[in-house]
């Protein structure tokens, strides 16, 4: 299987989260209502975008480990001439672990996404939980965070003249992760929005 192929699984589903999660996603999931009775509320509707979203972004983030590892064993993956270079940024030791901790940023990544995914499940089981606030507010804090990570990353990429696809793909479901929660914070705030049952 091509790696571009292999990206694309990962990139559709968390565009369509990323879809779900902006203020266009009532169009989108329009359709779904019937078939998906959570899609009815704006907060079901961004708690499955948020779904969607981490499930992705914790399996390329799992890829990223893994091709790492691979690589590391002196394999290849998705090493060629161009720009789009995965190989030459997830195969550099230096690179491709935080500078603080030196774990793989692809194990972060896992962790992060996970624990989304931890939070989006709370709170579709049980939306008044006593700590659902505290949940919102560490999943806008953790993916607000991921910005400089992607801030650091970015240069990274800058600095090699390669662009990582697996990459740039958990990047924008740290972005779409960040919309999303952004946006439940302020349905958690309008008590009776959060509260409507459609």
């Amino acid at each position: 299987m091509s790696s571009n192929l292999i990206v694309a699984i990962y990139l559709i589903p968390t565009l369509i989260g990323f879809l779900i999660v902006s203020p266009w996603g009532n169009i989108i999931t329009s359709s779904l209502k019937e078939r998906f009775p959570s899609l009815t509320t704006l907060r079901g509707q961004l708690l499955g975008g948020l779904q969607l979203i981490s499930l992705a972004g914790f399996a390329v983030s799992t890829q990223t480990l893994w091709i790492s590892s691979k690589i590391s064993e002196g394999g290849t993956f998705c090493s060629t001439s161009e720009t789009f270079d995965c190989d030459d940024l997830l195969g550099n030791s230096e690179l491709n672990v935080d500078p603080i901790f030196g774990l793989s940023w692809g194990l972060i990544g896992m962790a992060v996404f996970a624990l989304l995914l931890f939070i989006v499940f709370v709170l579709q089981q049980e939306r008044n939980h006593p700590l659902a606030e505290r949940l919102i507010n560490i999943g806008l804090l953790t993916t607000g965070a991921g910005i400089l990570v992607i801030g650091l990353l970015v240069s990274y990429e800058i600095q090699e003249q390669k662009i990582c696809m697996y990459c740039t793909t958990a990047h924008i479901a740290n972005i779409a992760a960040l919309v999303g929660f952004f946006r439940l914070k302020k349905v958690f705030d309008n008590k009776s929005e959060w509260n409507n049952e459609a």
